[in-house]
C-alpha cells in the first residue's frame, strides 16, 4: 500500500536550528557545519549533526553481511551425532533433523533466529538505505518502524550462535547424542557482527531530513 509522506506535518529538527547533541555526554551544542572538527563544549568530545558517512558505511556493511549470509546457510552449521552416526547439517537441514528428532522448541528457535530474523534484518537495512537516495513507497514513519525492528531484534541476532554453543557444551556430555559446530557457525557469527555494525552505522535521523 502506497503511503503519502506529504500528509505528514513538516519536521522541525535540531539540525535545522544548528544544534547537535554530543554522542558522549548528550549535551546539546551549537553546531557550525563550516567548522572542520567541532568539539562538545562540555566534554570536548567530537560532535556531528549526523553520523559521519552513515549511508556508505551502512551499505558496505549490509552488502558484506549479505555475502557472509550465503556460506552461513550453505556450509554445515553443526553435526548431530545420534547413536554414533551423523552427517553435517546446514541451518535448514539441521532444523528439519531437529524436528524429526522431536526437538520442536529448539528447531523453532534456530529457524527463527538463524534464518527468518537475519534475512528480515538484511531486507530492512536495504529498504532503509534505498530510501535515503530514492523515493520510497513507505512513509518516513514506517521506515522508522523498520529501524526499531532492527534495533529490537538485532539484540537477539547472536541467539543462534549461543544456542549452538550451548548445545555443543551440554549435549556433548551425553553418550547418545553429540553436537559438533561446523564452519557455517563461523560464517553466521561474521554475518551477525557485520549486520550489527550496519545497524549501528545507520543514522535514523537521515530518514526525516528534508531533501536538499
Amino acid at each position: 500500500m502506497s503511503i503519502d509522506n506529504a500528509s505528514l506535518p513538516r519536521v522541525n529538527t535540531a539540525k535545522n536550528h544548528g544544534l547537535a547533541a554530543c554522542p558522549h555526554c548528550h549535551f546539546v551544542n551549537k553546531w557550525d557545519k563550516e567548522e572542520e572538527s567541532p568539539k562538545c563544549h562540555r566534554c570536548d568530545g567530537a560532535i556531528y549533526s549526523r553520523k559521519p558517512d552513515s549511508y556508505n558505511r551502512t551499505l558496505a556493511y549490509t552488502i558484506t553481511a549479505t555475502i557472509a549470509y550465503i556460506p552461513a546457510n550453505l556450509l554445515p552449521i553443526m553435526t548431530i551425532v545420534y547413536f554414533g552416526k551423523g552427517d553435517p547439517d546446514t541451518i535448514l537441514s539441521g532444523v528439519a533433523l531437529l524436528i524429526k528428532l522431536g526437538s520442536y522448541p529448539i528447531a523453532a528457535v534456530i529457524f527463527l533466529a538463524s534464518f527468518i530474523l537475519p534475512l528480515s534484518k538484511l531486507v530492512a537495512l536495504y529498504v532503509l538505505v534505498y530510501s535515503l537516495k530514492n523515493k520510497s513507497r513507505f512513509s518516513k514513519k514506517r521506515l522508522t518502524t523498520f529501524y526499531r525492528f532492527i534495533e529490537i531484534f538485532g539484540r537477539w541476532s547472536l541467539l543462534d550462535v549461543f544456542v549452538v554453543a550451548l548445545l555443543v557444551t551440554l549435549v556433548e556430555i551425553g553418550s547418545v547424542v553429540e553436537i559438533i559446530a561446523g564452519g557455517g557457525a563461523t560464517a553466521f557469527g561474521i554475518m551477525v557482527v557485520l549486520s550489527i555494525l550496519a545497524a549501528e552505522s545507520f543514522d535514523p535521523r537521515l530518514i526525516w531530513d528534508e531533501e536538499e
